[in-house]
């Protein structure tokens, strides 16, 4: 079995970065900022991000492959259809958007930087290889599908 190069799952990532940016939202005040709407902003990004979640897991589930990011060696489907039209990685890009709104919530710029943190460590250690063994995998489906659909959006 091939392991992907990163150790951390991106849900738990996610949370480890909420953390870090309470933490710093607390530890650096002075960098606190008041933004307009902002509650309702960040609801609208959280059911936004939850969305983008839940809805790719039913897909993979009608197909019968795998939704756990640490094996994708697993997958045996490729799903281009539903959110995944718009987005080759839907579940990462909620999980983006729930790391944004909740960084907003702590209205504090030390914490904004959480959301861009993840995207690149994501990026970089699992859709990267990912990317390599869905290649392998689904070769030509893969490649049209990567063609016809971005990355994130």
């Amino acid at each position: 079995m091939h392991r992907l190069e990163t150790r951390i799952p991106p849900p738990v990532l996610m949370f480890l970065l909420g953390g870090i940016a309470w933490a710093a939202a607390r530890l650096l005040p002075s960098l606190s900022i008041e933004l307009p709407f902002a509650a309702a902003i960040s609801a609208v990004l959280i059911l936004t991000g939850l969305t983008l979640n839940i809805l790719p897991k039913f897909a993979f589930r009608r197909t019968g492959t795998t939704v756990n990011p640490m094996r994708p060696n697993d997958t045996t489907h490729l799903v281009t259809s539903g959110l995944y039209r718009y987005s080759r990685n839907p579940m990462y890009l909620g999980h983006s958007l729930l790391l944004l709104g909740w960084t907003l919530h702590l209205h504090n710029i030390a914490s904004l930087l959480a959301t861009p943190a993840f995207m690149i460590y994501v990026s970089r250690f699992q859709i990267g290889p990912e990317e390599r063994q869905l290649s392998a995998r689904f070769q030509d489906e893969y490649a049209a599908f990567c063609q016809s659909t971005p990355r994130w959006l």
